[in-house]
């Protein structure tokens, strides 16, 4: 039976329960793990991406205020994500190509993101100052979410901002496929997250298609995020072809990596136009035909 009203899911719940997750990971933690630190940046996109929804129901001082704060928690943790990230793409490159590794071992970029990270478990002050920085952000903006008055918000202008989301995935799906270059492919795959944790709102509209719509975009920013991490492999090793100072063993290395950046771009392509081709409708997108809300 078709219902004449769906209740979208409510939103100030998910984000304080996204900081309160957040703050029970990190709560134990000496310092975090590279896998609680990707969960927890996940935990920040994931509010970011609901807040924005309400951009135009919230007052902007407190909008602003709690978009810089848990922008700015994701990025106290970059530089680790980024360093653990590396060490474990590029160990899985050794273990597939030994030979060409072998051969290239006295470079010194790549012994230094395959050493073993300092068994010693004291902090340095950055590092110190880090984690409180990240405490103090996310117990003031948790406290200050209960205190947004988000029990009336219009669910037809939640709507339209997951229109203007999801077609700005489509430019810059446009962007990639007219000037395809890793920091546009960087891009989409942002504005594809974004338009993926917003999809979670709206699942009672249509719970089976949207969570099957879920699974695609999840493939696709999952698939762009490895050509990403390969593509810092290559920034980080300064890696540019120039003829008079090849290194055969260096280019063919790198010739492997792009081949597995090709890879990823050709089962990204095929999904990516069904659900981002210019001229569809988002209610299309979402399988249904009517919206009521």
């Amino acid at each position: 039976m078709q219902l004449d009203y769906v209740k979208l899911r409510e939103i100030k719940p998910a984000v304080s329960g996204y900081i309160k997750e957040s703050q029970s990971l990190l709560k134990n933690c000496v310092y975090p793990d590279e896998e609680v630190i990707h969960d927890v940046r996940v935990l920040m996109k994931k509010s970011r991406s609901a807040l924005k929804l309400t951009v135009d129901q919230l007052d902007n001082e407190s909008f602003n205020r709690d978009m810089l704060a848990l922008r700015s928690v994701g990025r106290l943790m970059s530089s680790r994500r980024e360093t653990c990230v590396q060490r474990k793409i590029l160990k899985e490159l050794k273990k597939k190509y030994p030979e060409i590794l072998a051969q290239i071992r006295e470079n010194e970029k790549i012994n230094f993101l395959l050493q073993k990270p300092s068994s010693d478990q004291s902090l340095s002050d950055e590092e110190k100052s880090a984690c409180e920085q990240i405490e103090s952000l996310l117990r003031k903006t948790g406290y200050r979410i209960r205190f947004h008055t988000m029990n009336k918000l219009d669910p037809k202008l939640l709507f339209k901002e997951l229109e203007v989301t999801y077609y700005n995935v489509v430019d810059k799906y446009l962007i990639c496929r007219n000037s395809p270059k890793p920091s546009n492919f960087h891009e989409f795959r942002k504005k594809a997250k974004d338009f993926t944790f917003q999809l979670y709102f709206f699942r009672p509209l249509n719970p089976s298609g949207i969570k099957a719509l879920e699974k695609k975009l999840d493939s696709i920013t999952q698939t762009l995020g490895k050509h990403h991490d390969l593509n810092q492999i290559i920034k980080v090793l300064g890696y540019k072809y120039t003829r008079d100072e090849s290194i055969p063993a260096m280019d063919e290395f790198i010739i492997k990596i792009r081949e597995m950046q090709d890879s990823c771009l050709a089962k990204v392509w095929p999904s990516a136009y069904r659900i981002f081709c210019p001229g569809q409708r988002l209610e299309n997108v979402l399988g249904f035909k009517l919206l009521m809300i």
